[in-house]
């Protein structure tokens, strides 16, 4: 665990007045200063320094120096004009923008810093189904689009957009984030094979960099901060307002799980299902993913209850006797419109395909209800006080030439060896040509690459053990060659953030000495600081 540290709140206001929010030694006019307005907005309660100290994954802790709670902003920029020293020489404190805190290794953490609670600045703004922060709009350049806060969450944004007959078209599986938390490292899910992550449908960002500016940014105007701060990290500011693209929003799904117990039919077919990827394609699926059953586990999980009740004895014996199991998981959507050809649209899509047969299983349901299934399972288990729990979460991305080797060395021997069921396994397949390479975001270098994601719960007396599969499997790949890459990365020193970027890792840097030159941004994440 990371080191930690008590501090007062009387200490936190004096050495932010003394040091530098207000006059510095004998300057008969303080150039690094905050307004008393914006001083009455650091919080430094208990509670409050309890709560941004550590993240959804409760197993590092920082604690920080105060929590900034915005109403514009203009208080942001002047938060970052006050971490410097007077003479601009050195930064007195550094800055982390927290959303919802979902990262799970201390990302948006800022020891000794100060926390900007993003929320905030979204509920000022009329979040949690206010709407105010969203604005829905047309061009004939774009299309329709949304401006949103980017402290706003995914779940108010769709609830806005579906009062025009309107929606994004790339989720990810949890919806209670927040828009700049998720544009700041990909924002994935199943429809990233068919509609990209969350960072290839934006057109236009509002950034405060740590040149104390507030710069807006696409593609066409400086392109450069825009794309160096999708994906990047935290690293390169802090993202105020997106421009998301929306597109024609369906009513309703059909969403269908097939068994496999043979890997190689199971990814041949999951690969098959995503070579169908065109925006207009009709007869294309929506939302492709794939999760482990192992025989130690039950057949459904946290996430979502889906199998039949009646059922789940023979899913278990089907567990029991394979040891894993593999299961695909595909939507289609489809509305008014498509209504009469949705059932023919499955059936083509669906031939030739090898799972076993008599374990498919269906259900139609309300996008609304589809998009928002992870949240019925973390409300049960805030119920029964299993949510506010360590979360040794690992994501990974895994080359297709090398997928194979991983299910060989990890699911089968790592993951059954040391029987750990109380989480979900995620595997599931996305399209290189859906990713932009000018992003800071890296992914393995094939045309078609795995996302895996090992996502445990435990306690806070075990979590250890999930760690040490996470640190096994690492040193797996490591030693049989294969290039994973980790998807909210988490490392301990600049030569394995160095390997991580790869070919990336210079245009990292430059573009960090251009946007933030003093390194106020993100300590958390530890990439210039990992010593």
């Amino acid at each position: 665990m990371a080191e930690t540290y008590r501090i007062s709140s009387s200490f936190m206001v004096k050495f932010i007045t003394s040091r530098s929010l207000s006059t510095v030694g004998k300057s008969k006019t303080p150039t690094r200063s905050l307004t008393a307005k914006l001083t009455n907005k650091l919080l430094t309660d208990p509670e409050s320094i309890t709560m941004a100290s550590t993240d959804f994954g409760n197993i590092v802790q920082e604690i920080p120096l105060g929590i900034l709670q915005p109403s514009c902003c203009e208080e942001i920029v002047d938060l970052v004009r006050a971490a410097y020293s007077d003479d601009n020489s050195s930064v007195l404190f550094p800055i982390a923008a927290r959303g919802r805190g979902h990262s799970v290794r201390g990302q948006a953490l800022a020891r000794g810093g100060v926390v900007v609670d993003m929320t905030s600045l979204a509920s000022k703004q009329g979040g949690t189904g206010g709407g105010a922060a969203i604005a829905v709009s047309w061009s004939a350049l774009l299309g329709h689009y949304a401006d949103v806060g980017g402290g706003q969450i995914w779940r108010d944004l769709l609830e806005e957009t579906l009062g025009h007959g309107l929606a994004p078209v790339s989720w990810t599986d949890y919806l209670y984030l927040t828009v700049g938390g998720t544009l700041s490292n990909g924002g994935i899910s199943g429809q990233t094979f068919r509609y990209g992550p969350q960072i290839s449908n934006v057109h236009e960002m509002d950034v405060i960099t740590g040149t104390e500016e507030l710069m807006t940014c696409s593609p066409n105007e400086n392109p450069e901060l825009f794309y160096s701060v999708l994906g990047g990290l935290g690293q390169f500011g802090i993202i105020t307002r997106a421009r998301i693209a929306l597109d024609r929003a369906p009513k309703r799904v059909k969403w269908v799980r097939m068994l496999y117990s043979d890997f190689s039919a199971f990814t041949r077919d999951q690969e098959h299902l995503i070579s169908k990827n065109g925006r207009d394609q009709d007869n294309a699926l929506d939302y492709v993913e794939g999760l482990l059953l192992m025989h130690q586990g039950p057949p459904d999980s946290w996430r979502s209850s889906f199998f039949p009740e009646s059922d789940h004895l023979q899913i278990a014996s089907l567990m029991d006797r394979h040891k894993i199991i593999y299961c695909l998981e595909v939507v289609k959507y489809y509305d008014d419109l498509t209504q009469n050809t949705v059932n023919k649209d499955l059936e083509n899509l669906f031939q030739g395909l090898s799972h076993i047969p008599e374990f498919t299983f269906q259900k139609d349901v309300a996008y609304v209800d589809f998009l928002d299934r992870v949240r019925e399972g973390e409300l049960k288990l805030q119920v029964k006080d299993r949510w506010d729990v360590p979360h040794p979460w690992l994501n990974l991305f895994v080359p297709k030439s090398r997928i194979s080797d991983f299910n060989d060395g990890v699911f089968k021997s790592i993951v059954l060896k040391r029987n750990i069921t109380t989480g979900t396994v995620l595997i599931y397949p996305m399209n290189r040509n859906k990713w932009d390479d000018r992003m800071s975001v890296v992914v393995p270098d094939e045309d078609v690459f795995y996302f895996v994601g090992f996502l445990h719960s435990s306690g806070f007396d075990d979590w250890q053990e999930f760690d040490l599969q996470n640190k096994e499997l690492l040193q797996f790949c490591e030693d049989a060659g294969i290039e994973v890459k980790q998807y909210l990365p988490h490392f301990g020193s600049e030569r394995e953030w160095m390997r991580h970027f790869g070919s990336k890792w210079r245009l990292f840097q430059e573009r960090k000495d251009q946007f933030d030159p003093k390194m106020v941004f993100a300590p958390g994440q530890k990439i210039f600081d990992s010593n």
